[in-house]
């Protein structure tokens, strides 16, 4: 889940307001200037997707090295898949602009808002263990939540709340560039969220609101009994069979990583955020993972591998977003057919989404937040990818829609 404002990171949290995820205007097309794809298009079927032929990687190659050259964008790395049509792996650019080093395949990134793929799942893991229900309201759970007697679990997961998002709050704001490096606590991000009120009735319509993220992580926390952090690495990442997706508690960065850049600072200059904490973003955009990692994860969060097929069929069942060819559903976006997240927060951003008719899957990791002509980068990046390989199923969601 990103804005035209200072504060757009952390509306995200990265991947979508209006969509939820992936970001990119919906006049754009194809790549730059390219017609838009017609939003009631069906994605294709398996066979219409190409082999991944040296031809193929040559236009993508020139795709992605246009949109590097027009964003500025530091360094990237692009992975796509589909069983019989081959693969596509590739780093362009540098991860360290201070030594120059390359960008790499097996860096380890921030995800921002994929994050919440692995948070609603773990919610989803307890409805399947019947110790939640998707209709209980959230005051079954958490108390002091504004209309927390009428907003469902659903309702947060599916961005139906109407609770102000604390991450467009000023002092919010204020408090986290002045001091990027400190530590958060749950509690104090609702504050920052219930001091305002509740923007329209609990299912009136979507709205990306990083609070409800928060919420869906504390509801974790208390049926589980034990830590967010820990329930989702023990039931959600190793279950899933992921070896470097991790949650942190702190600042703690796993090597090798890719330095990240980001203008989203008091002073609006260019500065790197590798090192700022994260729990601003906790349930919503706090997680690390890589390439590998999110390729098998974008499968398993959208054909439902570790959940029920009942519980799988309910988290897809997307509803309107305002978006055209845009659905969201239960912590998980589909946009023309493509299914998955997108994420971004101070210097990073990323977007794992699947194919299921071509069985295909696209993973793009960047080590930059900023903004081009109010537009993601890693949006760009996913619509100049799915142009060349799906023309009729192109990747786009405005700014604001998510992160």
């Amino acid at each position: 889940m990103k804005c035209s404002s200072v504060q757009g990171w952390r509306r995200a949290c990265v991947a979508v307001a209006a969509a939820g995820m992936l970001v990119g205007p919906v006049s754009a097309g194809v790549a730059y200037g390219a017609p838009s794809p017609d939003p009631s298009a069906s994605s294709p079927a398996a066979g219409a997707f190409p082999q991944l032929t040296p031809e193929v990687s040559a236009r993508l190659d020139a795709a992605i090295q246009k949109v590097m050259r027009e964003t500025q964008v530091p360094g990237v790395t692009v992975g796509l898949w589909a069983p019989g049509k081959g693969s596509y792996v590739r780093s362009f650019g540098t991860a360290d602009k201070a030594t120059g080093a390359p960008m790499q395949p097996d860096l380890n990134m921030r995800i921002g808002s994929e994050t919440k793929t692995f948070t609603v799942t773990a919610l989803l893991r307890l409805v399947d263990e019947g110790k939640v229900g998707l209709d209980d309201p959230i005051g079954k759970y958490i108390g002091g939540v504004p209309d927390g007697d009428r907003i469902t679990l659903r309702e947060l997961a599916g961005m139906r709340s109407g609770l102000f998002n604390y991450s467009e709050d000023p002092d919010f704001d204020k408090a986290v560039t002045s001091d990027p490096q400190r530590p958060f606590t749950p509690q104090e991000l609702l504050d920052y969220s219930f001091k305002h009120p509740v923007g329209f009735p609990p299912g009136a319509q979507f709205e990306y609101s990083n609070t409800n993220l928060i919420l869906v992580g504390l509801v974790v926390e208390k049926v589980s009994g034990v830590p967010l952090n820990q329930y989702i690495d023990q039931n959600v990442v190793r279950p899933a069979g992921l070896t470097r997706t991790l949650f942190p508690t702190g600042t703690e960065f796993p090597d090798p990583h890719a330095r990240g850049y980001t203008n989203q600072t008091a002073t609006g200059r260019v500065e790197d955020a590798t090192n700022w904490d994260p729990s601003w973003a906790w349930a919503a955009g706090a997680m690390i993972s890589d390439l590998q990692d999110l390729r098998s994860w974008a499968r398993t969060v959208a054909t439902g591998t570790l959940l029920t097929p009942a519980t799988q069929a309910q988290r897809l069942a997307t509803g309107s977003t305002g978006v055209p060819g845009a659905g969201y559903g239960l912590g998980i976006f589909n946009v023309q057919g493509w299914i998955g997240h997108n994420g971004s927060l101070p210097g990073y951003e990323s977007l794992a989404i699947y194919l299921p008719e071509a069985q295909a899957t696209l993973v793009v990791l960047l080590n930059t937040d900023i903004l081009h002509n109010q537009q993601e980068p890693s949006t760009l990046f996913g619509q100049a990818v799915t142009g060349v390989v799906t023309p009729g199923s192109v990747f786009y969601l405005p700014v604001g829609a998510g992160r």
